[in-house]
């Protein structure tokens, strides 16, 4: 997870893949569904990171 001060911006791609063909997943489809669910998960991080300060 790549983090500035305060907020989240991105996941480890490197990493993800990484996990995703340990786990048996084919690239193409880890290629496919990563970067949408990165975006829904970056966002709600942030959005909870912004609660939790007040």
């Amino acid at each position: 997870m790549r983090i500035l001060p305060g907020a989240v911006i991105g996941w480890d791609m490197g990493a993800a893949l990484a996990l995703g063909r340990a786990l048996g997943v084919p690239p193409l489809a880890m290629a496919e569904f990563l970067p949408p669910i990165e975006a829904v998960m970056v966002r709600k991080i942030n959005e909870q990171m912004a609660a939790e300060r007040g």
